[in-house]
């Protein structure tokens, strides 16, 4: 099978069999960078949390390293160092929240572009099938030689389908990987939040005490 006839079968395609090539390469590019950005993404995250829950000191977290910095996960500690001692658990929490929502989007950026290539692709192959059966049927005015020639054609009319199922089933299992490297990320983020917020807590909490004890100690001198 030689170019000349490739392309000959994707010009009996309708063309479509060039579009194939154009989903491929989109496929691709979009597996290609996601995977390596996500994985970037996952790595660091695991780097953070090993971070906290080794007992690094608070300003160890907010001064991260600039490969660590680059994260979407230190947009929570940066939340974290511009807040005032004295904000409230919830009031953090919420913050802490919203960081993590603007994030997500960054996340599965240029999937949609991977999910539109597995759905368009089985139909236009099948497109493209109907079309070479067209083709492959313009025979008919041949009673010689029309079996062999309407058979051959629909053989190569199916080209166009497997190959938009083979496009479709690669995208299908990369979306899948990638979907769930998101998912990570994002339960990473989500578990960063809390366990910023046990450590603030702790932190603040003799200073809470203590202001209690003092109070406790002045009503009761002022009973006496």
């Amino acid at each position: 099978m030689n170019i000349s006839h490739l392309l000959n079968l994707a010009n009996d395609s309708g063309g479509t069999l060039y579009l194939m090539v154009l989903l491929l390469l989109v496929a691709l590019i979009v597996i290609i960078e996601r995977t390596r950005y996500l994985s970037f993404m996952q790595q660091g995250g695991m780097k953070l949390i090993a971070m906290l829950k080794n007992g690094a000191e608070m300003e160890e977290l907010v001064s991260l390293p600039r490969q660590l910095a680059q994260l979407p996960h230190a947009h929570l500690f940066e939340i974290l160092k511009s807040e005032p001692a004295n904000v409230g658990h919830a009031s953090l929490d919420g913050h802490l929240q919203e960081a993590i929502m603007h994030e997500v989007p960054t996340l599965d950026r240029s999937l949609w572009m991977l999910d539109t290539v597995i759905t368009l692709a089985p139909l236009l192959g099948l497109f493209g099938t109907i079309i070479g059966m067209f083709n492959a049927f313009r025979v008919l005015g041949d009673a010689q030689n029309a079996a062999s020639q309407i058979t051959g054609g629909i053989a190569e009319a199916l080209i166009a389908t497997a190959s938009g199922l083979l496009i479709a089933m690669i995208g299908l299992l990369f979306f899948n990987v990638l979907h769930t490297r998101v998912r990570i990320v994002v339960h990473q983020l989500e578990t960063i939040k809390i366990m910023l917020l046990n450590r603030r807590g702790r932190t603040v909490l003799p200073t809470t005490n203590g202001r209690a004890a003092a109070e406790s100690i002045r009503a009761s001198s002022m009973k006496v």
